[in-house]
């Protein structure tokens, strides 16, 4: 993807801001680390020490999905292709990881592999689909660290694909924002961990066998129907001793789009003995919260013209109108009303001949707030205005003359002009003279001659 696109999407509002801030204290969230965000905009909604420096368990696992897909969409796998698991298929794993019991030898798809490695959290499927993709772990995990730093995640660090617990394997929630943001593009990846569960066919070592979603805010196979979450869709759980209980979630909800990351969450007793798994019921709490307080809103009004430019060549009118054109949306609070926001347009030319068309662009206009952009839209002329003939004629007519090699061609026809006019002058006088001189000398001849011929 894009690398511009996640830059972009860093830009927060100070509104925004400060409204997270203000709303943080009584919202008294469990957990170490978390941030809210609207996924459409990335504008922060709710922080809570968002860029602390974490252990991240298996929401590592993002980024192994992440990169096997972009694998698969230059081509070098497909989703089908079968991969032959090798003996290092459990490199960097200790006791009590999470396993689907994958074997050395074994032959899964891609696609299976995926699914193992975001439904039940399979570490060795990790090391399985990273052989795949580089040829070797230790390469992938060079890749990983590409990828984070191109995502923008510059407080994340791996030593491994899976997230078993390393003192130099850490992130941010922050940064595991942008690197869900970046996964959810991918149709693959939503389309899995929105699943409850999954069919895992037979394979040379192993009988055809069910998959489970660990996420109990979709699938209630842990953990029962308690924390499930109906608007839910997405994304990865994570947990160990020393990362604490973690979730990155997304939901939907309408037309708001938002993902939230809960880190370091504790799982306390209840009263009656249960067990309470924040990691689920926070993040729950933290979704519904950003839907409550925040609503999708139109930026501008795109009926409404901003104002006018000049229009030649036209028989009835001298401007035309000009609106924004397309839409600019973003999640707010529910009390800050889009009317206070400054809109900044800047035309692109002086005036406009006719014909005019309502698509012709000319200009833009940004909206923002406090000093922070929201958007920009390109601005049309509002309706289409008609050429006149007659005056597109004469404007023809004027650009022709108003050519240099025409005003040179008709200055030098100017001065020929003159100069045979004087030139016919000056031979009409020359001429008269001569006719009168030779009048006068001729009968002096003629008398001449005679006088001659007498003698």
């Amino acid at each position: 993807m894009i690398i511009v696109l996640c830059i972009s999407l860093i830009l927060t509002s100070v509104v925004l801001e400060v409204f997270a801030k203000e709303h943080q204290d009584s919202l008294g969230l469990y957990a170490k680390s978390a941030v809210l965000m609207d996924a459409d905009s990335g504008r922060v909604l709710y922080g809570k020490e968002e860029e602390q420096f974490l252990a991240n368990a298996s929401t590592t696992k993002i980024m192994t999905a992440l990169l096997t897909l972009e694998a698969v969409d230059r081509g070098e796998l497909s989703l089908d292709q079968v991969v032959t698991v090798t003996e290092h298929l459990y490199q960097g794993i200790g006791s009590g990881g999470s396993t689907v019991d994958i074997k050395a030898g074994e032959q899964l798809t891609v696609l299976d592999l995926l699914y193992c490695v975001l439904l039940p959290s399979a570490n060795e499927a990790c090391n399985a689909l990273a052989e795949a993709v580089s040829g070797s772990i230790d390469d992938f995990i060079v890749a990983m660290n590409v990828r984070a730093d191109e995502l923008g995640m510059e407080d994340t660090h791996y030593t491994n694909t899976h997230g078993y617990h390393d003192d130099n394997h850490y992130t941010t929630a922050w940064d595991i924002y942008l690197m869900c943001h970046e996964a959810n593009q991918h149709e693959t990846f939503r389309t899995i961990t929105s699943s409850r569960s999954y069919e895992l066919p037979a394979t040379n070592m192993h009988e055809a066998r069910t998959i489970y979603d660990t996420n109990a805010l979709i699938s209630s196979w842990q953990y029962g129907s308690s924390y499930l979450y109906e608007y839910a869709t997405g994304i990865k759980t994570g947990s160990t001793p020393e990362a604490g209980y973690c979730l990155a979630s997304s939901a939907t909800k309408g037309n708001k789009h938002l993902i939230a990351v809960v880190l370091g969450a504790e799982n306390p007793k209840r009263e009656d003995g249960s067990t309470n798994r924040l990691q689920f019921s926070e993040s729950s709490r933290l979704l519904q919260w950003g839907f409550e307080n925040f609503s999708r809103k139109s930026l501008i009004d795109t009926k409404v013209p901003l104002t006018e430019i000049p229009v030649t060549l036209a028989q009835d009118v001298n401007t035309v109108a000009v609106h924004p054109v397309g839409t600019l949306e973003a999640c707010l609070p529910n009390d800050l009303d889009p009317a206070q926001f400054d809109l900044d347009w800047t035309l692109n030319v002086k005036s406009l001949e006719a014909p005019v068309t309502t698509d012709q662009v000319v200009g833009t206009v940004t909206v923002s707030y406090n000093g922070k952009e929201y958007g920009t839209l390109n601005l049309v002329p509002y309706t289409s205005v008609e050429r006149s003939d007659l005056l597109y004629r004469l404007d023809q007519l004027q650009k022709f003359f108003d050519q240099l090699w025409v005003k040179i061609l008709l200055l030098a026809v100017i001065v020929l002009i003159a100069v045979l006019i004087l030139r016919h002058v000056l031979t009409g006088r020359r001429r008269g003279r001569r006719r009168a001189y030779s009048g006068v000398g001729g009968r002096n001849r003629y008398t001449r001659g005679r006088r001659r011929r007498r003698y």
